[in-house]
């Protein structure tokens, strides 16, 4: 599994202006940093609004990982003690910088870190790399220790399961990219080839017990990245015969798919 890096900055609440960044000082740079300030702006006002609701918050993404660019968005997501509560989940952009808020309750949010899916390649991240704006109680370090006794406990055969449906899902798309092709549909048969790429990625990281930053970042490692038909094919049909070696076999009877 790729080694996550985690930040934990604390936010200025009085909302004072930043200090200016000093190249050795990583935090100084991350206050000087206009999308983080935007962060905390909005944190800030979280806070201000519903003290009582709100558990923790914290960003993910290319900022929680420190290598924001000009271009990059916010996401942030708010914690919260009880479901239903604080601020409803929504996305604006704010001084030019898309901001997206997501609004989970605690509980919900360490079941999630518990739950592995065909999706945790592209989903761990979030768990394991968050910079805190606001967390009085270590909250994101048990999301994080959530998530990782989860993976100590996961078993090969487990992600070699997630990996062959999501193998089957890649196929499918396959297929259809093929057949838009055929009907002329190039936009559709293009579309559903980028699926396929991402798919087959995420079938990878399963293999390997790899998450990526995100689906460009999978598809792009997975060396993927405009893969053409063909190409994709031939890593399906490696990505078969190793799912064959660990007992996952991608072909079988009604029997085998109803277990």
């Amino acid at each position: 599994m790729a080694e996550a890096l985690s930040y934990r900055p604390t936010l200025d609440r009085e909302g004072a202006e930043p200090e200016p960044a000093d190249p050795a000082d990583p935090a100084a740079s991350r206050r000087a940093d206009p999308r983080w300030q935007i962060a905390e702006r909005v944190a800030a006002a979280v806070l201000r609004r519903w003290p009582a609701e709100v558990r923790a918050i914290g960003v993910h993404g290319s900022l929680a990982h420190g290598d924001d660019r000009e271009t990059s968005d916010v996401d942030l997501v708010v914690v919260t003690y009880r479901p239903g509560t604080g601020p409803a989940p929504d996305s604006r952009r704010i001084d030019g910088v898309m901001v997206d808020l997501g609004v989970i309750g605690a509980d919900e949010y360490l079941s999630h870190a518990r739950t592995l899916s065909t999706s945790w390649p592209l989903i761990a991240d979030q768990y394991l790399t968050t910079a805190a704006l606001h967390d009085d109680s270590g909250w994101h370090a048990e999301l994080r220790d959530t998530h990782l006794g989860r993976l100590a406990e996961a078993t090969g055969r487990e992600f070699a399961t997630l990996a062959r449906s999501s193998w089957c899902a890649s196929a499918a798309l396959l297929e259809r990219s093929v057949r838009l092709g055929e009907w002329y549909d190039t936009d559709g048969a293009l579309l559903a080839l980028v699926e396929a790429r991402r798919a087959a990625a995420v079938t990878e990281g399963l293999l390997d017990r790899t998450y990526f930053r995100s689906s460009i970042d999978g598809v792009r490692r997975a060396g993927l990245a405009g893969a053409d038909r063909a190409t994709v094919r031939d890593r399906l049909a490696a990505q078969a015969t190793e799912l064959d070696r660990r007992g996952r076999a991608v072909d079988g009877t009604v029997e085998d798919l109803l277990g």
